[in-house]
């Protein structure tokens, strides 16, 4: 009988005999002139973005509609529920199609068509073979001037939102994120990502009809189209089936956030829970900041990827959860610089004090040449892998579009990130990752933790 294989550990395929494996050479970033694009606003104030990207013969086409809520200062507003249930609804039916004629133009063409709504747009997502692209612009031309809304479909939909509501909001996950927002923001309509399932409920067929006229608008939308066809022609196409689209305003965009002010980290308490959810929060930086690049290879360094001084601490070093990371988020007017673990309730404080150390240490400590190439590697590469499908350039653009950006700063970006220096990630370092410039919520069952947190410090029990 032959000897049982012996497995290698990540460790030990990672290295040879002379160190560390090297990291492969990037690819070749591709330059704005080798990309096709058209960058314009049609005459009812559709911004439509086209590129050509010919690696497969299909298309991809997003549409975002900023969808603020236009009553954010009303005590009561329902428009979230409201948005909920129009974005589970409005592709079941028009006056000319009903949901089966839906589903079956876009199978036809091998494509398909959805609609997801957040506190800050209405977003529709769709893709088919290029001899489809007619098919996917007339559904959508179809839902977004003449979506009926079935009441049949209306309630349907309603009651599973209901208990996708109900369900959602007994996950930890869940619960720790609604608790930062809060903390974070308050009463602005941002913090309220999942309405009340008694909202919901109350929503009529006339409410959802009445917010598709009102705030389904194209002035201030943007339109994405990437695919195998000339830019000026997916425009020229776009114009023919959406060009009639009108409504009377501008889709409702949302007020900015106040900032994020570093302070105690509140403890949410969850009788009975045996892991805890760590939520930080500080002052983020907007891509349009010079500084942003070194801001987003300090980010890396610290926790933004799995070889970062956050995961090697806590993960990898002590265990005290399976997965740690740092993360960007881009809010109206600014951004968030996000930290979440998961831990055992015992090893909870333990955690907090590693996580505050190691974002001192980052500023105290600076990132050596090694570490900063190492983020800038996968900084770029990475941009590379999320945008060399034709979805994965349409979304990201999508996104880059609600921020106020254009495809040049997409292509520029990767020379910005090779030109970041390790003083310039230092700087940034002992501005934005200073422990006391992080907030945030704490999950977990107070029994258990609040003698070694009290101990700790920085925490606010309940």
């Amino acid at each position: 009988m032959s000897a049982p294989t012996k497995h290698r550990s990540a460790e030990e395929i990672g290295r040879t005999a002379l160190g560390p494996r090297p990291f492969p050479e990037l690819g070749e970033q591709r330059a704005a002139a080798d990309m096709e694009t058209v960058d314009t606003t049609l005459a009812n104030g559709l911004r439509v973005i086209a590129v050509r990207r010919s690696s497969v013969p299909m298309v991809e086409v997003r549409l975002r509609i900023p969808f603020g809520d236009p009553a954010a200062s009303s005590v009561g507003s329902t428009h979230s529920a409201r948005a909920e249930v129009l974005a589970n609804t409005v592709l079941t039916g028009t006056a000319t199609r009903s949901r089966v004629d839906v589903d079956t133009e876009l199978a036809l063409v091998g494509g398909e068509l959805d609609a997801v709504v957040d506190p800050e747009r209405l977003a529709f997502s769709g893709n088919a073979l290029m001899s489809g692209f007619d098919t996917v612009l007339d559904v959508l031309r179809d839902v977004l001037t003449g979506a009926t809304y079935p009441v049949g479909e209306v309630e349907r939909e309603r009651a599973r939102l209901v208990e996708r509501i109900r369900l959602a909001r007994s996950q930890p996950n869940v619960i720790a994120r609604e608790a930062l927002q809060r903390h974070l923001y308050g009463d602005h309509p941002f913090a309220k990502e999942i309405p009340e399932a008694d909202e919901v409920a109350a929503v009529s067929q006339e409410d959802v009809r009445a917010l598709h006229s009102s705030a389904v608008l194209p002035r201030g939308a943007v339109m994405v189209v990437v695919g195998d066809m000339e830019p000026d022609a997916a425009v020229r196409a776009v114009e023919g089936a959406l060009g009639g689209w009108t409504g009377e305003g501008t889709a409702v965009t949302l007020s900015p956030l106040p900032v994020v002010q570093g302070g105690d980290v509140l403890l949410v308490h969850r009788p009975g829970a045996v892991q805890s959810q760590i939520r930080l929060a500080g002052r983020g930086m907007v891509r349009t900041d010079e500084r942003y690049p070194a801001f987003q290879l300090a980010n890396l360094v610290f926790g933004g990827f799995f070889s970062s001084r956050l995961v090697e601490n806590i993960r990898e070093d002590k265990g005290y959860t399976y997965s740690a990371r740092s993360h960007s988020e881009f809010t109206p007017g600014g951004a968030t610089l996000l930290v979440d673990a998961d831990t055992a309730s015992e090893v909870t404080a333990a955690a907090l004090l590693e996580t505050r150390y190691e974002l001192g240490r980052l500023g105290l400590a600076p990132p050596s040449e090694s570490e900063v190439d190492t983020a800038r590697r996968y900084a770029i590469g990475s941009l590379l892998t999320a945008t060399s499908s034709q979805g994965g350039l349409a979304s990201f653009l999508m996104n880059l579009a609600g921020l106020g950006l254009d495809v040049e700063w997409f292509t520029g970006h990767p020379a910005r990130l090779a030109a970041v220096t390790v003083e310039q990630v230092t700087e940034v370092a002992l501005e934005f990752f200073a422990p006391t410039a992080f907030t945030g919520v704490l999950v977990g069952d107070a029994d258990l933790l609040a003698p070694q947190l009290r101990a700790l410090g920085g925490v606010t029990l309940p």
